[in-house]
């Protein structure tokens, strides 16, 4: 595969999977739209690793790798799914963009990472400043927008979280393997929660693009996005790769905005465009600065 379709792939997934989990919520449960995705992507995973005979390891290390990268799936995406009925696909793109700065303060923690320096602390400011934008215009649209905010952002949490844990792993495996693994232990989880929140089909209800939109997430999201994100962290520098949190969430809400209807205000584009220079000044701000005195 060329580096540069599957680069383009990652962005056109992680830009389309917001508005499709909104969409497939609309007439299905979000618990069961949720575990209907992860199902076809177990399903489809494991077919592919019976064809390509590609094995999987069950050591104490790689099961705590599928540990921490299922619960990762398992808090993050049910999280944003629940939190559908309150905020707009675009928004729920730029909150999951601040993945890399929580990431960092995380990493701090967990694995001793050196402290921010004085440009991280600047862009995270800047970006928490471009949040407190957007949140004051989705709560003035709707009230109860604060709750779909507060999920989310426990949702990049755990998400995070579980970037973080995975690095703790010594170890490399396939990427087709870390992802079979990781929906192994995620899935019974979404299953688990269907069945005590809701545990109905109502088949009735359903409507074809919900079905379409379940059905797209399960293959491209939930499969076809992690392999091609795996293939180009392995092919590219993380510089370029981290350009991706970058992208996705402007084109995230303007995909929402003209196939869902999605407002998009003046506050909002203000917003968004502190969140995005902040994430830009905590990926590249020291670079710059080392680059200019040196120069």
């Amino acid at each position: 595969m060329s580096v540069i379709i599957a680069y383009l792939i990652v962005v056109l997934i992680w830009s389309t999977t917001p508005l499709g989990i909104v969409w497939s919520s609309e007439s299905v449960s979000p618990t069961l739209a949720v575990l209907s995705r992860m199902v076809i992507a177990l399903a489809i995973g494991g077919c592919i690793l019976a064809l390509t005979k590609t094995s999987l390891p069950t050591h104490r290390q790689a099961l705590r790798l599928y540990c921490y990268s299922g619960g990762g799936i398992f808090a993050g995406m049910l999280l944003a799914y629940l939190a559908t009925g309150y905020i707009a696909s675009g928004m729920m793109s730029l909150i999951f963009g601040l993945a890399p700065i929580i990431s960092g303060l995380l990493a701090q923690k967990i694995l001793g990472e050196p402290k921010f320096s004085v440009i991280k602390r600047l862009s995270l400011l800047v970006s928490l400043s471009g949040l407190a934008v957007v949140c004051s215009d989705s709560l003035s649209l709707n009230t109860d927008s604060g709750v779909g905010l507060m999920l989310v952002l426990v949702a990049v949490f755990f998400f995070s979280l579980s970037g973080v844990m995975v690095k703790s792993v010594d170890i490399n495996i396939n990427p087709m393997a870390t992802t079979f693994g990781a929906l192994s232990v995620a899935t019974p989880l979404f299953a688990l929660t269907w069945f005590i929140s809701d545990g109905t089909l109502p088949v009735a209800q359903w409507q074809a693009r919900s079905l379409w939109a379940i059905l797209y997430l399960g293959i491209f999201g939930s499969l076809i996005g992690f392999i091609a994100y795996y293939y180009v962290l392995q092919k590219l520098p993380a510089s370029t790769v981290s350009l991706i949190t970058l992208i996705t969430p402007v084109f995230a809400l303007s995909l929402g905005g003209y196939l869902n209807n999605e407002p998009i205000s003046l506050q909002l584009v203000i917003g968004a465009f502190c969140v995005v220079m902040g994430l830009s000044l905590f990926l590249w701000g020291d670079k710059l600065i080392k680059q200019r005195l040196y120069n």
